[in-house]
This record gives structure tokens, sequence and C-alpha cells, in this order.
């Protein structure tokens, strides 16, 4: 018996499987490169480091935004322990009862603005479960999320941009901003994730913990470090990664080129928008200030509400699913289609106030 099965186990390790022959092809392939273009190799690992050392080190790293990263963990988790979550929900629950739609749902969006997206999911994932969402909903949390923007600090100096080039900030922030935390859940409660459920005050736990002032101040820095360290800059090293290998082949000058011209199509600042798209969204509406001169205003409207979003792509393709699969119930291929969802949804928003709100500000 024993014969018999090991013989059934070597003519299986005999067939070729498919990683075995891409295996071989880059085994004969480097052996080729070696001998014709032996820099060749030295060369892509060095254009690929020159591609995410200025994004993990000089972002994240050295500069504020990953002291901003953890600070937001610790205000998120200092907010919970005041009562901010209790309070959202009494505010939100007449609204949502209305919808047929667990109102735990706007959270991750609120603790977006006030903190980082990367908290939000840290700190509104098991909010969630506690909450008893459905998988739908936690989704529409996803996708509602990625309609606020990333950290406090954009709102501010997006507010700012307007004010350099003499945009009236109200009615962009309230459409685009505040409406969608309300629209989108709405929107996608009747269409995709159709799995919602109504929720009375009753039914819901408290969400502030119990835990002690200085405890919470100290576990939160720890767990801000955690998460810029084991989670943020993985994830975008790992996109600049792929990015970088697309520059040593040659195919990215023409994606950047092509985002750019799709960009101002959209009514999109191009520089600053590939910026939000593939650096900071801080850092983008940072350069909408300092370049008022320059700019055709008509673009600017547009650049903001792109800025003030789930962007940058690294962490929608990367921190958010890993972020939310630890937090939720959710596994990472649903998280990352429901940002996904959430990002078109956002860029249809773009073009919608970019084209009709624009004519009224400019």
């Amino acid at each position: 018996m024993e014969k018999e099965q090991a013989s059934v186990s070597n003519s299986s390790r005999l067939k070729w499987q498919t990683f075995e022959v891409i295996g071989i092809l880059l085994v004969v392939g480097s052996l080729i490169l070696l001998l014709f273009a032996p820099n060749s190799l030295s060369t892509l690992f060095e254009t690929i480091i020159k591609e995410v050392k200025p994004i993990v080190v000089d972002i994240f790293l050295t500069s504020e935004v990953g002291i901003a990263i953890i600070v937001s963990v610790i205000v998120g988790r200092l907010l919970e322990r005041l009562g901010f979550t209790d309070g959202l929900i009494r505010l939100f629950v007449p609204i949502m009862k209305w919808f047929k739609i667990n109102p735990s749902v706007i959270i991750p969006s609120v603790y977006n603005i006030l903190g980082d997206i990367n908290a939000a999911g840290k700190i509104s994932g098991p909010i969630l479960v506690k909450a008893n969402a459905t998988k739908a909903e936690q989704k529409i949390a996803v996708a509602t999320m990625i309609q606020s923007p990333q950290s406090f600090a954009t709102f501010v100096l997006g507010l700012i941009a307007l004010s350099a080039f003499n945009i009236n900030a109200f009615p962009l922030v309230i459409l685009s901003i505040f409406v969608p935390i309300i629209a989108v859940p709405f929107l996608l409660s009747r269409t995709i994730y159709r799995d919602t459920k109504k929720v009375e005050l009753e039914e819901l736990p408290r969400f502030t913990p119990a835990t002690k002032f200085s405890q919470t101040i100290f576990s939160s820095a720890k767990e801000g470090v955690e998460l810029l360290f084991l989670i943020i800059i993985p994830a975008v090293a790992a996109v600049f990664f792929f990015i970088g290998a697309l520059k040593f082949i040659g195919v990215w000058s023409f994606i950047e080129s092509g985002l750019s011209s799709v960009l101002t199509y959209l009514s999109i600042e191009p520089a600053t928008g590939i910026v939000s798209i593939l650096a900071a969204p801080t850092l983008a509406v940072a350069q909408l200030a300092d370049l008022a001169s320059t700019i055709d205003p008509r673009l600017i409207v547009g650049s903001f509400v792109l800025a003030n979003s789930g962007l940058p792509l690294s962490v929608i393709f990367g921190q958010v699913p890993v972020t939310w699969a630890e937090t939720s119930s959710l596994n990472e291929r649903e998280t990352l289609e429901a940002a996904i969802i959430g990002m078109i949804l956002r860029i249809i928003t773009v073009c919608v106030l970019g084209y009709f709100l624009t004519p009224f500000l400019v």
C-alpha cells in the first residue's frame, strides 16, 4: 500500500506545473541577462530602490506624515474613550434606521476625517463587529470611508488652497465630504450591498471602553507605531516596488502621461492629481496653495475633491485591505473590492462637482 502511494506521489511530481515552467523561463532569462546585459539586474534594483526610498524614508519615516499617523491613532483612541463613538451612534441612528442600515457604517468615515484612514480601520473594524454589522454593511463602511479625507491635515490644507484661489469652501465641503457620508450608504444598500438591517438604539452595545486614560494613551501610541511599521510601510513599499519595475521596463512614462491627460479631462490639476494618487494627498493640497498663481482655478475644485479621499493607491490596494482583514469580518479581497467601489464613486463625485459646481465657485 505504501509503495503504491509512493508511486502515485512520484508520478504526480513528474508532471510539469505552470509555476515550474515560469521558473525555468526565469532561470533561462536571468542567465541570458547575466551574459548579454550583466548590469541590468543591478539597474533594476537601483531603479526600484530609488522609487521606494523617497516615499518610505522621506515621507513616512523622516517627515510629519509618519508622526501624524501615530498621533492620529492616539487622538482616535482618546475620542473613543471620551464617548465620541457612542455620541455618533445616537446622532445617526434615526437616519440610518430610516435607511434600514446599521448606523455603525458611518463611524470609519468620521474617524477618517478626524484622524487617519489607517487609524480609522484599526478603530472602526472592531466597532462594526461589536455592532453586529453584516458583511455587506462592513463593505459599505469601507466604501463610504474612501469618500472622506484620509487625514485631518489634508482637509485643513485643502481649505487653505481654496482660500488662495478665493473659492467659497462651504458648499464644496458640504457636497464633497458630508453629503457622501449619508448618500453612499443609501446608494450601496439599494444596489450592490443589500444585506442590511434596521437597528434600534437599544440593540446596540456601548462602544466607549473602560480603560484608564493613561493606559489608553500609551497603548494607542504603541498601536500607532505598530500600524506604521508593520502595515503601512510594507504596503507602500510593495506598491512602489511595482512602479519602480514599470519604470525599469520603460512603460511608466506612458502610464504617467496617460494619467495626466485623464486627470485634466476630469477637471483635475494633473501634477497635484498624480501626487494625490501615488504619494500623499496632504502633499498635493499643500502644493496647490503654493502654485496658486500658475494653476487654472477651474481645476482646483476637482483637485480638492480627489485629494480629500482615501488615496493614495498604496492605501487602497495595500493598507486598507490589510488593516480591515485584521480588525473586521472581511478578508483582504472583500475589503479591496469595497475600497475600489468607493474610489469609483469618488471619481464620479469629482467629475460631477468639477464640471457642474465649479462655474458657481470660480
